[in-house]
């Protein structure tokens, strides 16, 4: 076999770049509500997500002007509530119903992967869950679809309002406890609103002004825009507290506030999970999972079950996290793969379990990865002991 001529001495070959990380904005809302099916209900088809940019957007797409003015729905409504927050949500998507029919709606949302948080358009009906062949309504229609979608992967967060007509009384707290009791969510996925006397969407309102703020902000006390809410109709401190301890986030007007607005009273998720109960805690675990997914995806296939292999796959959430760490979205972490410290130790030093678990990892080419976030959350509640001397 002849031997190949040095010229042209250098061969160079080029190599495509790495494909970007995907990247996932936590403040992408999604508004499911209710148009006309006729010219007033804009242009845009029902159970379709339309992404809306400007007002205009809204106009066009979910309904029009007479005279310069615009003619107003639900739907439009909240989107313009949803635009009002400062700051505002990275994305907003507006979806028509079809008369009554939110599960089919929602079910437009589903290939609409970037959504993080889902609410219904000025809707305070709690309807019934799925039965049968027949689809959840009202809020419990937003409740399946946020559960559904999270456990598929796509995490999501829905909002929901209680009823704003419901009247002030001795028992109002109890009342609406018992009245939305079966939208609490077992898996930290719905947040509701205490609403009384406001006078708009509260719910996509406290949606927008959510996923406008970093997802490891509290939003405890963070104001919610474009709303009121009459004097004689505001929650009191009984029924702020019995609400919260509920976990329904009643919106309030402080008096150490300067000003008339709303602000949210606490920053609890409507959910049976005391480990899982405030928003923030699951908006910062939902980003840093989708983190880990885009992350690491590119090693399935290319990292090997040896040493260099795993502790290249160590790295690489080391590099994941520890940005994380810096801008203080998480106070520390840990990172522990169990076939690495095996493979780190001498084959002479390794015991028959140690053996078993590599061999068991390399025939089912599947690896334990345990990563352990130490999250600091902000201050909800000062205690604070005044003395007075003289």
């Amino acid at each position: 076999m002849p031997v190949t001529a040095a010229f042209p001495y250098i061969e160079v070959r080029i190599v495509p770049p790495a494909p970007p990380l995907a990247q996932r904005s936590p403040g992408v809302v999604a508004v499911v509500g209710k148009a006309p099916a006729n010219a007033d209900g804009g242009a845009a088809a029902a159970n379709t997500p339309v992404r809306i940019e400007t007002l205009d957007d809204a106009v066009t797409n979910f309904a029009r002007r007479n005279a310069g003015n615009v003619v107003r729905n639900a739907l439009y409504n909240s989107l313009e509530l949803a635009l009002s927050q400062d700051p505002r949500p990275a994305k907003v998507y507006g979806v028509k119903v079809s008369g009554d029919d939110y599960a089919a709606a929602l079910g437009g949302l589903e290939a609409a992967d970037d959504v993080t948080m889902v609410s219904l358009a000025n809707e305070a009906t709690v309807g019934n869950p799925a039965a049968g062949a027949n689809p959840p309504t009202g809020l419990h229609a937003l409740k399946a679809h946020v559960e559904s979608m999270s456990a598929a992967g796509q995490a999501r967060i829905g909002f929901a309002m209680t009823d704003p007509a419901a009247t002030k009384s001795p028992t109002y707290v109890a009342d609406t406890v018992a009245a939305v009791a079966g939208l609490k969510s077992s898996t930290s996925r719905m947040m509701m609103v205490a609403a009384r006397g406001v006078d708009g969407d509260a719910a996509t309102a406290a949606m927008a002004a959510v996923a406008g703020l970093p997802v490891h902000y509290s939003i405890v006390l963070k104001k919610v825009r474009g709303l009121a809410v009459p004097i004689a109709r505001q929650y009191s401190p009984a029924e702020i507290k019995g609400l919260s301890e509920a976990d329904i986030v009643p919106l309030i007007d402080p008096d150490m506030i300067v000003g008339e607005s709303l602000h949210f009273a606490d920053g609890r998720l409507f959910t049976t999970d005391a480990s899982l109960m405030y928003v923030d805690l699951v908006r910062t675990l939902d980003q840093i999972k989708f983190m880990l997914r885009a992350g690491l995806i590119g090693l399935i296939g290319d990292a090997r079950i040896t040493k260099p292999g795993m502790t290249l796959l160590k790295t690489q959430v080391e590099g994941i996290l520890g940005p994380l760490k810096r801008s203080a979205v998480i106070d520390d972490y840990t990172v522990q793969i169990p076939v690495l410290d095996i493979l780190s130790l001498p084959e002479s030093a390794r015991d028959t379990t140690d053996n078993a678990i590599v061999t068991a990892a390399r025939a089912d080419r599947t690896v334990d990865l345990v990563v352990t976030v130490t999250y600091g959350p902000a201050v909800s509640r000062l205690l604070v002991t005044l003395v007075a001397k003289f």
